[in-house]
């Protein structure tokens, strides 16, 4: 079994008074989705906060490469590509300049045709020099998508990726997620649709009160 990079341990979140979940512990290795789930209002979104240092836990910590992500900052996000509910885009943008702007907010060199070439791969090749505030939301998801390749991370963080994609973007997202974890990378990810993942290694955390993984 190959050494965990992403661990948790004994974690527990509240939201006001109301605790979430308590005494969580999962590990991720090279190659591994989680699949978090739970019922709205579990803490799945709150858990996702906490692995990307968005949010503190009320107890517990989670590490990456066994030092604490409190501790270590910048490397880990460095290392870490989040993508939430809301897309991220900016309206006045098109999307090479989105593009151009993620990469010099987290200070990496902007290759333009790489980036239009994520860009047409995704099937925006028509939008390219559309402002984003044109944009279907559909359309500025895969812009969001198109950063998140561009990241070249190797933990991708993803709340609901499939909320807003057509059937078509749907298959091209499932695609893009196992050809991350055959390349070594790791996703954590929760999400109410199915996702076809054959051949992918699956880990199921149940997030309440008591979060158990599952493998499958």
């Amino acid at each position: 079994m190959p050494d965990a990079l992403l661990s948790v341990h004994d974690l527990a979140c509240a939201r006001g008074e109301r605790l979430l979940f308590k005494g969580m512990n999962f590990s991720l290795c090279q190659g591994q989705l989680l699949l978090v789930q739970g019922g709205n209002g579990q803490g799945k979104t709150s858990l996702l906060r906490l692995l990307t240092g968005l949010a503190r836990p009320e107890d517990g910590e989670v590490r990456w490469r066994g030092e604490s992500i409190r501790r270590i900052g910048e490397a880990y996000h460095a290392e870490m590509c989040y993508l939430g509910h809301a897309n991220g885009v900016k309206d006045d943008l098109n999307p090479v300049e989105n593009l151009r702007f993620a990469d010099g907010l987290h200070g990496r060199a902007f290759d333009q045709a790489r980036a239009v070439a994520t860009l047409e791969r995704l099937g925006l090749n028509r939008c390219l020099d559309l402002p984003c505030r044109v944009l279907s939301f559909g359309q500025r998801r895969r812009v969001a998508l198109a950063a998140l390749l561009l990241a070249g991370a190797a933990l991708w963080i993803l709340d609901e990726p499939l909320t807003g994609l057509d059937v078509h973007a749907v298959a091209l997202m499932e695609g893009l997620i196992r050809e991350h974890l055959t390349g070594g990378g790791m996703v954590v990810a929760t999400t109410h649709q199915a996702l076809n993942l054959e051949g992918v290694s699956v880990q199921r955390l149940l997030v309440g009160n008591v979060a158990i993984p599952e493998l499958v």
